[in-house]
């Protein structure tokens, strides 16, 4: 027989998810210096990880030969302080990708459902669909959720919610107090996943730790492949009531994640002026973009995130000349007339304007 036959049947249909193309490869293929090539696709900080972290790996490498702390106890009390909860409310994952994965194997399955928007994050379908449960997408007017269209969407089959608050690809976020009364509606059978990976970028973003102490079905989620700068690393985390973490480390694998992840991002947490560096140049560079984009005479969509989405005119092909100059952005397969932009530095950012320029003159 063949491996196929032998295979779940639905993970024969299953999409594959393809990651923003990496600088050594659009140097390969155009024949470039991989030094001279900038990458604006894949939402990292531009900064780097912080000089703390960086150093704390450093001296944990020296214990590469010793299995991590499979609990992560330091790293989880260290966040648990930050966050304001208990430790024993927090479950530490291979990036919060891991995390999402962790909730397939403890709610989803044939029968049931998942409500995510539909340009969303595509790892919620490709979970959903990976356990062999049914992804159900509710379109998102003005590229933001509609809380109310994922509140009609949701039917006894529904086991978990997916919003991501700022948005992936879009870059939008609800307010606070839209999610706080969405979340006051939510059958008791749901799960809202508050996916918070952008959140560090917020002034003041919306807190559901009041909903996690009132008892009600959420776990957010946290990565530190973004403001924190550790997106090689893979470290992200998950937090909610005691209950639904202990479920979720029933099906968490033993050492899933490294200690060097672990002291980069115990040092990470600490090194809270890095943050603030981040977010402020972050806040800069969207501007930049945003009006440099509308200089072009392009409409890019309001982003609170550290990435901005806008629609170009044969996308594609604009895509394309970008890589052979030496810029690579995000084309978003679920809005093909768009492309995704990471915030780089000031003088990145200044690059990719003047590349995108001549891209769009010779288009």
């Amino acid at each position: 027989m063949s491996y196929a036959e032998l295979a779940h049947s639905h993970l024969l249909h299953q999409p594959v998810y393809s990651p923003g193309k990496s600088i050594k490869t659009v140097a390969h293929t155009h024949g470039l210096d991989p030094a001279d090539v900038l990458k604006l696709a894949s939402n990292e900080n531009p900064f780097g990880p912080s000089p703390s972290a960086l150093a704390a790996a450093h001296r944990a490498l020296a214990d590469a030969h010793r299995y991590p702390d499979g609990a992560c106890m330091e790293f989880r009390e260290a966040v648990a302080t930050t966050r304001g909860v208990n430790p024993e409310q927090l479950i530490v994952g291979c990036g919060s990708n891991e995390i999402f994965a962790l909730l397939g194997h403890v709610f989803l399955g044939s029968g049931v459902e998942a409500v995510m928007g539909v340009q969303s994050f595509p790892i919620y379908k490709l979970i959903t669909l990976l356990f062999g449960a049914t992804p159900v997408e509710v379109p998102m007017p003005a590229y933001t959720h509609d809380l109310a269209a994922m509140r009609a969407a949701i039917t006894p089959r529904t086991r978990l919610v997916f919003l991501p608050s700022p948005n992936n690809p879009t870059g939008t976020a609800n307010t606070a107090e839209e999610i706080a009364a969405f979340v006051a509606e939510l059958p008791p059978h749901v799960l809202l996943v508050f996916d918070e990976a952008y959140a560090e970028y917020l002034d003041d973003p919306p807190d559901l730790r009041p909903a996690v102490a009132e008892g009600r079905n959420v776990l957010c989620t946290r990565t530190f492949s973004k403001i924190y700068g550790l997106a090689s690393l893979r470290l992200g985390y998950g937090y909610g009531a005691k209950g639904l973490i202990a479920l979720l480390e029933r099906a968490r694998q033993p050492f899933n994640v490294t200690g060097v992840a672990q002291a980069a991002g115990l040092a990470a947490v600490a090194d809270v002026d890095f943050v603030s560096r981040s977010r402020t140049a972050n806040r800069a560079g969207i501007v930049q973009l945003d009006q440099g984009l509308r200089a072009l005479g392009l409409e890019p969509v309001p982003s609170a995130a550290n990435f901005i989405l806008v629609a170009l005119p044969n996308a594609n092909t604009v895509v394309t000349s970008l890589e052979r100059r030496g810029v690579i952005v995000r084309p978003i397969p679920s809005l093909p007339d768009h492309v995704r932009v990471s915030v780089g530095t000031e003088a990145e950012n200044k690059r990719f304007l003047e590349v995108l320029s001549e891209s769009l003159r010779d288009d």
